[in-house]
């Protein structure tokens, strides 16, 4: 997928976090062993976003392809971030999946830990 797709994907995805009444607080967050697509807080809660993109279902969604792994690492991400920040509130993983070529919202999942 080219960086193109993928930052559409993403605007998509944090544009349906917004109009949902969540804040964007950061978006391709890295360091040199992690990133998170998209940071969001709703009320008192931080969510780590992992966006998944697919042109079409012909492989399946794009959230079947967020194995155990994929998790673990969403987990250690989180975690970074918050040891960074200091966040004392709660916080959690969540997945956007966005489909086709008008970059349609299929599926929106909260606390996938």
């Amino acid at each position: 997928m080219s960086t193109s797709i993928g930052n559409q994907a993403e605007t998509e995805a944090a544009k349906h976090l917004e109009a949902l009444g969540y804040k964007v607080i950061d978006r391709n967050w890295k360091t040199r062993v992690c990133e998170i697509d998209i940071i969001a807080q709703k009320a008192k809660t931080i969510y780590f976003v992992e966006v998944k993109y697919r042109s079409s279902s012909y492989q399946g969604s794009g959230i079947e392809y967020i194995t155990p792994k994929k998790l673990e690492q969403m987990k250690f991400a989180a975690e970074c971030w918050v040891q960074e920040k200091k966040w004392r509130q709660s916080y959690d993983l969540a997945a956007i999946e966005v489909s086709g070529s008008d970059f349609k919202i299929t599926n929106f999942l909260l606390n996938i830990l």
